[in-house]
């Protein structure tokens, strides 16, 4: 079933896991549409935000970063949100306290991932709204200035890369993943919101799926490249029922390295004793980058960088991983060519994010799925516009 929304996101519902050949055809009907829109201009109207959760804080740094004023501040919960240092200086709005100009006027930019689009935007535009889009399409267009990337839009597949994606679609594991790969293509090609009710997008288990914790031994040792600060290391802990050997947190923010070790000396000692920080940029090969640092989870290797780091790969850094995780803004495959004799050595399960750039739609699937034998490739979703979509992969040794 398709449904137009005003401002002409479609959203699609799919009530059949298809395989390889059903997958390949709906994705050729999604290829049609591409590219599916472009970079929104704010121009002369007055920014407003609605979502004042984890992106909607990081959509104020982001825009302050660049910028770009913002006019406010729009949640259900706005009580809990008024005052607070994240939003100082801006007002903070329920939906219905928002004047009707404002609606009319403004460009409202929608900074919630954790929901369906296309039903909010359908609830906004009713309300009065007369322009809503997603955030990230509008950070899109600041790309010059600010790396943050979870905006871009995929030209349309040539013949060549249609066949790739075939191979792509044909090496998953299940078909389930194969409806995960069209909800995330079918958004960054034609931006439409495709629901498979079967394959449900699934927001608080990124790196825990039920098929990765079934494969999980005691004794792990765990990479966490693009730690952060350190949010996964304790949730790996209890997965692992306290029985892991050893943690690598990589991570090359200093502010979010300092974290970092602040999260550390609060863990338990049995925890806090297997954690090893190892300030690192990781990449293919040893070289001179720009890193773009103080963006938080957002900060990366750019041109946009202001500080030059010498990169490292995990293969020299010597990492005897059973556990690798790569969440990297984009620097995933990279990292993994990095470390691909590591892994070929210990065969680790590995975890990579592949939502930062166009390469997740074919050539990181595509590796793993050519360069690791033995191995079953998944992909789920764990957010909604086009993120939160993550590659895993399991050594056929260690399925159930």
């Amino acid at each position: 079933m398709d449904a137009v929304f005003p401002g002409r996101t479609i959203s699609r519902t799919i009530s059949k896991l298809p395989d390889a050949r059903e997958a390949l055809a709906l994705l050729c009907e999604a290829n049609l549409r591409a590219p599916g829109g472009e970079p929104v201009v704010v121009r002369n109207r007055d920014l407003w935000l609605y979502g004042a959760g984890n992106l909607g804080r990081l959509a104020c740094r982001h825009l302050e970063a660049v910028c770009q004023p913002v006019a406010g501040i729009i949640d259900r919960n706005a009580q809990a949100f008024a005052g607070t240092d994240a939003f100082a200086g801006l007002p903070v709005l329920a939906p219905d306290e928002v004047p009707a100009a404002v609606k009319e006027e403004a460009l409202l930019a929608v900074s919630v991932v954790t929901s369906p689009f296309a039903p909010l935007q359908a609830e906004l535009v009713a309300s009065g709204w007369r322009t809503v889009v997603p955030f990230y399409d509008v950070a899109e267009t600041y790309r010059d200035r600010h790396p943050l990337s979870n905006g871009w839009f995929a030209a349309a597949m040539g013949t060549e890369a249609m066949g790739d994606a075939g191979e792509v679609l044909e090496g998953f594991a299940d078909d389930a993943s194969r409806a995960h790969y069209l909800r995330f293509a079918a958004w960054r090609l034609a931006r439409q919101e495709w629901d498979f009710p079967k394959a449900p997008v699934t927001t608080g288990d990124r790196f825990f799926i039920p098929e990765t914790c079934s494969a999980f031994q005691p004794g792990e040792r765990v990479v966490d490249a693009g730690a952060h600060q350190g949010e996964l290391l304790p949730r790996f802990w209890a997965a692992l029922d306290g029985s892991a050997e050893k943690f690598w947190a990589i991570e090359p923010d200093p502010q979010s390295l300092n974290a970092l070790g602040l999260a550390q000396i609060g863990w338990p000692s049995v925890l806090r004793d297997r954690v090893e920080i190892v300030d690192a940029v990781l990449a293919d090969c040893g070289k001179k980058a720009r890193f773009h640092a103080g963006l938080g989870y957002a900060s990366q290797t750019a041109a946009t960088g202001s500080t030059l780091r010498e990169t490292t790969t995990i293969d020299a850094l010597g990492l005897d991983a059973t556990i690798l995780k790569l969440h990297l803004e984009g620097g995933e495959l990279a990292a993994l060519k990095g470390g691909l004799e590591t892994v070929r050595r210990n065969r680790p399960i590995v975890m990579l994010t592949v939502y930062h750039d166009a390469a997740g739609l074919i050539e990181s699937p595509l590796f793993l799925m050519r360069e690791l034998a033995d191995y079953g490739i998944l992909m789920r979703t764990h957010a909604y516009c086009g993120t939160g979509a993550v590659l895993y992969a399991i050594p056929d040794e260690r399925v159930p």
